[in-house]
Parts: C-alpha cells; structure tokens; sequence
C-alpha cells in the first residue's frame, strides 16, 4: 500500500470517527425539536378538530404543553432510536463524501471555491438522504402516532409493520425517498457552501474562546439558513411518510405534488409549518455537528 493511500483510508477513519461523534451528540441533544417540527409539519390547518382534538397544536409552546400533558416527559425523545442508529452512520457518510466529492468537484484546482463546496454538499447531501430514508420513515411513523408507544414499544416492531405490510419499496421503507434525498441535499448545500466560504474569509482567532465563538456563529448561521430553504421538502416528506388524512387512501404521492397540493389547499405559510423548531434544531445542532466535527477530528489527528 502506497504511503498517498494509507495517509487517506487515515484520514477517512477520522473523519468517520469525528462525524459518527458530531452526528450522535446533536441528535441526542436536539431530537425534541426535531418531534416538534414532525408533529406541527403533519397537522393540516384546515383541520375540523381544531377546538376538540387533543392533540392540535396552537404553535410550538402549545405543542410542548400537551405532549407533556397527555405523554408525558419521555415522549419529547419518541422516535429517537432510528436517529440515533442512523447519525453515526449517516454524519459519518456526510463528512467523508463530502470530502470525497470536494476533491471531485475542484476540477484539479489547487484551491476550492464556494462553487466547490456548495457542489460538494448537494453530493453529500444526496448520498445521506438516499442511505437515512428507512430511518427516516420509521422515525416519522413513531412521532406522528400519540398512542404507538402503547400499542408498538420498539422500533423493532414499528419496522417490521411497515416491511410487512408495505414492503422495502417506495410505498414502504423507503416513502418519501425523492423528498428525503431533495431535502437533505439541498441543505447541505447550503450548509457546507455557506459554513466552509464563509469561514475562509473569517480569519481565526488565537484566543480559543474567540475561536469557538467564531465556528458557533458560522456554524448557527449556516444551520438556519439551509433550514429556511429547504424546509418545503421537509413538509413534503412530512407528509409523504406520515398518517394520511384518510385511512387508506393515499393522498400525499410525490414531492413536487405534494408541495403544490399544500400550497393550493392551505396557502404559502403552510410550506414554512415546523420552521421555528427546525431553525431551533438546526440552527445550535448545525454549530454542535461542525464544532464537534473539528475538534474530535483534531484530537484523532493529533492522536493518530
């Protein structure tokens, strides 16, 4: 094995190691806000049981109220084993594509470029929705139902109601796929576009508290703004992959068609439902993934 190779499978298990670390400790950190934006992106505004159904929810401080009311404090982490099994994974595969695909799209280039890196994280981003959809799924079908935790205790079974009884295609385990891989590239593309640019032009700082601010600023911004754009698709996969309006009728199919379908039938705010969760998600947990990265990634580096 040449030198050139064995420095990269190095610096790939590092960056493997440091975005299974990011990855695991956002998610056990942020998934209650990440439920929240589940829950509020599955009601539809033009819900009849508004003042009768329990469990509508009147804006996030509501939501809270009444999940803690009627679920209790665990619920605020339902569903948090399929994210938990996919973030090591899946922040592992994010860190290392894009990296791989960085090196790719700078065209033998010395130096990347914003164009580089905004390229580098739709790669990216694309590769993880594809590998983190079943997980994805089976999340949303654990948040979304108030009384699976009675009925249904493990993930296990959850996904094994869903193989059963729909398959391993796009009807079962992998709904939604299209809107999954659309909304993952499409924030990463901005997240890493906008965080690696922007932290080039930034210079750093010697102080080490000044420095960690510097990332968790960079880092914040870059979380709210591929947040702010994407989350349509979010809504989409939403409402792809959780209960339909009817029993056994299916009425959220396609992405694009689902998008257009709310819009139409609950206006253009409808698209933005779930977004002051996500940002409060994503905003902290995309400065927590990328501090995280940095300085496990360091310490291996230095390590090893």
């Amino acid at each position: 094995m040449s030198v050139k190779t064995e420095s990269r499978l190095k610096q790939a298990a590092m960056q493997v190691g440091a975005g299974g670390s990011a990855g695991f400790i956002e998610v056990c950190i942020m998934h209650p806000l990440d439920l929240l934006k589940t829950r509020m992106q599955l009601q539809s505004s033009k819900s009849s049981l508004k003042t009768t159904d329990p469990h509508y929810y009147n804006g996030i401080v509501d939501c809270m109220k009444k999940m803690y009311k009627h679920e209790g404090l665990s619920s605020f982490w339902k569903g948090i084993l399929p994210p938990i099994l996919a973030e090591t994974p899946k922040r592992a595969v994010k860190f290392v594509t894009f990296e791989q695909y960085k090196r790719f799209f700078m065209f033998g280039s010395p130096t990347a470029t914003p164009l580089t890196f905004s390229l580098a994280g739709l790669g990216a981003g694309i590769t993880e929705g594809i590998l983190v959809n079943p997980f994805e799924v089976v999340k949303v079908t654990l948040q979304s139902n108030k009384q699976l935790a009675a009925q249904m205790p493990s993930t296990w079974a959850v996904t094994s109601k869903i193989v059963r009884e729909s398959g391993l295609g796009l009807n079962g385990l992998n709904k939604g796929l299209s809107a999954t891989v659309a909304r993952n590239g499409i924030f990463n593309m901005v997240y890493f576009g906008f965080y690696h640019s922007v932290k080039g032009y930034i210079p750093e700082s010697k102080d080490k508290v000044m420095e960690f601010g510097r990332k968790v600023a960079i880092g914040f911004t870059s979380g709210v703004l591929g947040s702010c754009v994407n989350i349509p698709f979010d809504v989409a996969k939403s409402r792809i992959q959780g209960p339909q309006p009817v029993p056994g009728q299916v009425k959220y199919k396609s992405t694009v068609g689902s998008i257009v379908m709310v819009y139409k039938e609950e206006g253009f705010r409808a698209l933005y439902k779930g977004l002051l969760p996500k940002v409060l998600r994503l905003g902290p947990g995309g400065a927590i993934m990328l501090i995280v990265y940095d300085y496990v990634y360091e310490f291996l580096e230095q390590k090893f």
